[in-house]
């Protein structure tokens, strides 16, 4: 199923939700490591320019790396990047991305000695 088949299928968001559009474009490239931007900002409800900065944010803090293949960039995710609230610092991203995708996701790398480690 592709990311626009999942937009149309999800209720839309109301007040608040418990996942920042940080982890929300996080989940969805996991999910399509291959997907355009734009279908990544319609899935998330953000728009194109917003998932730019997030993707962008996501790759200066070593929690995704961009790939140009052809004329499409391909995602890999550092599955051994830590949460950045100390709260939840004890967590690796791995572990969100596995709850919402299943433990072998196509996108995420093998755990790197780099991983952020949310400071």
């Amino acid at each position: 199923m592709s990311l626009a088949d999942r937009t149309s299928m999800a209720p839309a968001p109301r007040g608040w939700t418990f996942l920042t559009n940080h982890a929300h474009v996080l989940l969805a490239i996991a999910r399509e490591p291959t997907a355009r931007l734009r279908d990544v900002a319609a899935s998330v409800g953000i728009t194109e320019r917003a998932a730019q900065g997030i993707v962008a944010d996501l790759e200066a803090d070593g929690y995704l790396r961009r790939e140009r293949v052809g004329r499409r960039n391909e995602y890999t995710i550092n599955p051994a990047g830590r949460f950045r609230h100390p709260a939840e610092a004890d967590h690796r991203i791995g572990e969100l991305i596995a709850l919402f995708t299943g433990p072998q996701s196509r996108s995420t790398g093998p755990p790197s000695d780099g991983a952020p480690d949310g400071t």
